[in-house]
C-alpha cells in the first residue's frame, strides 16, 4: 500500500510565552490558514454526531469563494453519525489523512485508512463510525449540487489514492502529476477533488488564472506558493484559499515530494445572476 504520510491537525493550545506572529493572512484574493492556528478554541461541532470535533477550513462567502465548505473532522473512537449530513442537494468526499474510518454508503460498508476517498452523491444514504481504538482525521469536502436536465446524477463510491488513475503534465517529466478520482470527461460531476505533487524542482511555469475556485490541504512536504501578487512559503498541514481568478503558480524546493488536496468547481455554465436558484 501506499507509503505516504499525511498531516493531520492535533489542536492542543499555545503557550502565553510563544509570539503570535504567524503565517495566517486573508485579502480580497485569497487567505492562507497555517497548521499552527488549528487549535482547540476554534474548533466546531455539529448536531446527531458523536465525539467529533472540526476545524471549519472554508465556507461560501459572498464576494470571495462561493461554491463550496471544507472541513477536517476529528472523530475519537466509537464516535460518528447516524445522520452525518442535513442538506439533500449537498454531495462530499472524505479523504482520510490519519487513522481508520468505517463509512456505510448505500448499503455498503468500507473501512477507509488514510488515502481513502469516498464521493458521497447528493441524497445519498450514509452513516460512519469509529471502530478503532485511536482518533481518525479527514477532511470533509462539500458543495451543492448543480443539477442538469438530461444528466443522470453521479454515483457515490469509495477507493483510495493508490488506485486512482496518476497524470503526468505534458512536458514535465514526472515532475508535476495529478491523481485523479474522477474522469474529467464524466459531466455528471460538477467538482474535482484531486490530488497535486510536485517532485523538488517541480514549478507551476505561469500565473493560472481561472474561474475555478480552490481549495488547496497541503498533505506532504512544503514549497512556495504565488497567491495573486505574493510569493508564500507553506508547508503540511497549511490551507490555502483561492476565489476565482486569482493568479497562482509554485515552485517546490524540496527535500522531498509536494502535495495537496486540490478542490475546484467544474463542467457547468456561469450563472448569469448573482442569487441563483438551485
Amino acid at each position: 500500500m501506499s507509503n505516504h504520510s499525511y498531516f493531520a491537525p492535533h489542536g492542543g493550545h499555545p503557550a502565553q510565552t510563544e509570539l503570535l506572529t504567524d503565517r495566517a493572512m486573508f485579502t480580497e484574493a485569497y487567505a492562507v490558514i497555517p497548521k499552527g492556528v488549528m487549535r482547540d478554541i476554534v474548533t466546531s461541532h455539529l448536531p446527531f454526531w458523536d465525539k467529533m470535533r472540526m476545524w471549519v477550513i472554508a465556507r461560501p462567502l459572498t464576494g470571495f469563494a462561493e461554491t463550496f465548505s471544507q472541513y477536517i473532522v476529528e472523530v475519537a473512537p466509537e464516535g460518528g453519525s447516524e445522520r452525518p449530513e442535513m442538506d439533500a442537494n449537498a454531495e462530499a468526499v472524505l479523504f482520510v489523512v490519519e487513522g481508520e474510518l468505517d463509512i456505510t454508503l448505500e448499503g455498503n460498508n468500507h473501512t477507509l485508512s488514510p488515502g481513502g476517498y469516498a464521493f458521497i452523491a447528493p441524497g445519498a444514504d450514509w452513516s460512519l463510525r469509529n471502530r478503532s481504538q485511536a482518533n481518525v482525521t479527514f477532511h470533509w469536502l462539500r458543495k451543492h449540487y448543480q443539477k442538469v436536465e438530461g444528466l443522470d446524477l453521479p454515483q457515490s463510491f469509495v477507493t483510495h489514492r493508490d488506485k486512482a488513475q496518476v497524470i503526468e503534465m505534458p512536458g514535465t517529466d514526472g515532475a508535476w502529476k495529478t491523481t485523479r478520482f474522477v474522469d474529467m470527461a464524466d459531466m455528471r460531476h460538477d467538482m474535482h477533488v484531486n490530488i497535486v505533487t510536485f517532485q523538488p524542482g517541480g514549478v507551476i511555469p505561469f500565473a493560472e488564472t481561472h474561474v475555478m475556485e480552490h481549495g488547496l490541504y497541503v498533505l506532504e512536504g512544503k514549497a512556495v506558493y504565488r497567491l495573486n501578487q505574493d510569493w508564500v512559503e507553506v508547508e503540511a498541514g497549511d490551507f490555502m484559499w483561492l476565489r476565482a481568478f486569482c493568479p497562482q503558480a509554485c515552485y517546490s524546493g524540496g527535500p522531498g515530494p509536494f502535495s495537496y488536496l486540490l478542490y475546484k468547481d467544474v463542467n457547468r455554465h456561469v450563472h448569469l445572476t448573482l442569487n441563483p436558484k438551485r
